[in-house]
């Protein structure tokens, strides 16, 4: 299974967080799914480092790397498709950040892995 994790299942992946839920846990520590993050989630994360909402105990350029690397979890390029994808989504959410990973995730046939509901709403499978 491809699987896109969102902004705060990558957070709580990498600080072993109890937000996580046990089965989206299982299925991005489970070897025979490929789990990438998005360049979204990198940019949502330095944002909000930025503006003091998101303590991080490195700042972004170190920690989103090397957490990634550690989780095994592939790098997802946000490109021009997945931006002019957004064009054709209904006005459910308007986190250009949750909007910009549903269209990655339709466009290249992926899973969301994200306790956010309102996701669940868009043509594209979600776990949590």
């Amino acid at each position: 299974m491809r699987l896109l994790v969102d902004t705060c299942t990558f957070l709580w992946l990498a600080a072993d967080d109890a937000q996580l839920s046990a089965t989206a846990k299982e299925v991005c520590r489970d070897p025979a799914n490929a789990v990438y993050l998005s360049a979204l989630s990198t940019w949502e994360i330095a944002i909000k480092y930025r503006i003091g909402r998101l303590p991080l105990p490195l700042p972004p350029s170190q920690y989103v790397m090397s957490r990634r690397v550690w989780l095994g979890l592939e790098p997802l390029p946000f490109d021009e498709a997945a931006a002019a994808h957004d064009a054709q989504l209904p006005t459910l959410h308007r986190d250009p950040f949750d909007r910009g990973l549903v269209s990655q995730a339709i466009l290249n046939g992926m899973t969301i892995v994200t306790p956010d509901e309102m996701l669940a709403s868009y043509p594209a499978p979600v776990i949590w």
